[in-house]
């Protein structure tokens, strides 16, 4: 099962490396990272993806508190969250497809970031499933190229019923 893992660390020198070695350590994957810095200064929050039954990550989460860098670990995966990535997609677009994959932008509320003679670049930002359908959908005009961000997440505020 995929989990997304938020941790907030002390931000100074070998801890990405620390947090990375605990998993590869142990033969945990990362599928996806993401780190910045918080509004505190001196405090990063990383944003991890992975997979694993219950117990693996238990496992994990305990290991990673262990750590002195280590500020805070909140699993979101059964939590009421956010999650956003964000795309880079070049695109081959002639002027016969060019109205076409404009028109797929605008559906799925792209911005369009370079243009040249017969390409495209779009940004898109969503949920894995919206990033899906659009790589899906522009697939069949040729992606020239892909760059894509690991995922930001974020615990929603508590709503008021």
């Amino acid at each position: 099962m995929r989990h997304v893992l938020s941790v907030l660390v002390e931000n100074e020198p070998g801890v990405l490396s620390r947090v990375v070695g605990l998993f590869s350590g142990r033969g945990f994957n990362i599928e996806t990272l993401n780190v910045g810095p918080t509004l505190e200064d001196g405090i990063s929050l990383m944003t991890i993806t992975t997979s694993g039954d219950e117990q693996i990550i238990e496992q994990i989460t305990k290991q990673l508190r262990k750590l002195v860098t280590v500020v805070k670990v909140v699993d979101l995966t059964h939590l009421q969250s956010v999650e956003r990535e964000m795309v880079l997609i070049k695109v081959n677009a002639e002027d016969d497809r060019r109205a076409e994959i404009l028109r797929i932008a605008d559906i799925f509320r792209c911005k369009v970031v370079d243009v040249s003679s017969n390409e495209l670049t779009l940004e898109i930002t969503g949920d894995q499933g919206k990033i899906k359908a659009i790589v899906s959908l522009l697939q069949r005009f040729g992606i020239k190229e892909f760059a894509r961000t690991g995922t930001v997440a974020m615990r929603r505020s508590m709503q008021m019923e």
